[in-house]
């Protein structure tokens, strides 16, 4: 089976093709590297550099590989970039899904993995989030999920077309080969951000509202070691001979933001400042993901649960990286 993971040379994208080369799959990477690194490139990985705005580049993809299924990653992510330039989500996220969609169909490739995400939840009535949770997405890159997420509901209808939306919360860590790990510029996530202090690398963390109705003022957030994540993917995409799929994703614990800092601080023996700071808008003080579906159906179960675990494989690579991939 050769699968196509575009981003994949991104932070879980690349660990997820890693993931399927361990397991002996072939995979082709198709990024445009404009967040995504070449070294994050498994070796054993073809790899095409491409825009997904060009079929022609799309269209080269399926007619010079035999793709079996594709796992779909590139994606614009930030949610407050999203908020400030709508239409790089509302547009460029939807319309390339849409090329990559067109050119699947027109090649009989008919399964499908989306990269979805907990930001179609905005505000919850219910905590742990579970999959019949009312969708109201926060913001214009949630919306460009959920758009895609119903492109492939009617894709499934008239084409036969197998899907499986993983919609997961905050990824973290790293591959515990310390080989790849997490390289954004700007980096936003807050463990990576939390290490960086620890390398010298910022003065100290700033915590955005510390007046939340949480155990210790700060909100409360549901982490999910990468390769669990990785994990599920795959499992999700063995499982689609059975039918389309929809999963969240996640630990089904939530960490406070001062739980992660002191957690950091424990792993890496640095003292870390932290900085009260105004609260963002539109931070929820709660967000945690059920993951019983994907349990009871699919078997997954998480082998890096613990947060101390995921910021460790996260400081390991950190550490061997502190200027991130050398390309």
């Amino acid at each position: 089976m050769s699968i196509l993971v575009t981003g994949g040379a991104g932070y879980i994208g690349s660990i997820v093709a890693e993931e399927l080369i361990e397991q002996g799959r072939d995979v082709v990477v198709f990024d445009n590297l404009s967040n995504g690194h070449r070294a994050a490139v498994h070796p054993q990985a073809s790899f095409v550099q491409g825009e997904l705005s060009r079929r022609a580049h799309v269209r080269a993809v399926f007619e010079g590989y035999e793709i079996d299924a594709v796992m779909h990653f590139a994606s614009y992510t930030l949610v407050g970039e999203s908020m400030e330039h709508p239409f790089m989500y509302l547009g460029d996220n939807v319309t390339n899904g849409l090329n990559l969609l067109r050119e699947a169909v027109e090649h009989d490739v008919r399964r499908f993995i989306l990269s979805s995400t907990a930001n179609l939840f905005d505000e919850p009535e219910t905590i742990p989030i579970d999959e019949n949770e009312d969708i109201v997405p926060g913001s214009p890159y949630g919306e460009s999920k959920r758009i895609l997420e119903r492109y492939l509901h009617w894709l499934d209808r008239i084409y036969g077309f197998r899907f499986a939306a993983l919609r997961y919360f905050n990824a973290a860590g790293a591959s515990p080969d310390g080989v790849r790990g997490e390289d954004h510029d700007p980096e936003t996530h807050l463990i990576p951000i939390t290490l960086q202090v620890a390398l010298g690398q910022r003065d100290h963390i700033t915590i955005f509202g510390d007046d939340y109705p949480t155990r210790d003022g700060t909100c409360v957030r549901d982490y999910i070691h990468v390769v669990d994540l990785a994990q599920a993917h795959i499992l999700a995409l063995d499982a689609l001979d059975e039918g389309s799929r929809t999963y969240n994703l996640g630990n089904g614990r939530g960490f406070t933001v001062k739980e992660v800092i002191e957690t950091c601080r424990d792993v890496t023996g640095h003292p870390i400042p932290a900085e009260p700071g105004d609260r963002r808008p539109g931070d929820p003080p709660v967000l945690i993901a059920s993951s019983e579906c994907i349990r009871q159906e699919l078997g997954w179960e998480p082998r890096y649960p613990d947060l101390e675990t995921i910021v460790a494989h996260a400081w390991e690579w950190h550490s061997a990286h502190p200027d991130g991939y050398q390309e």
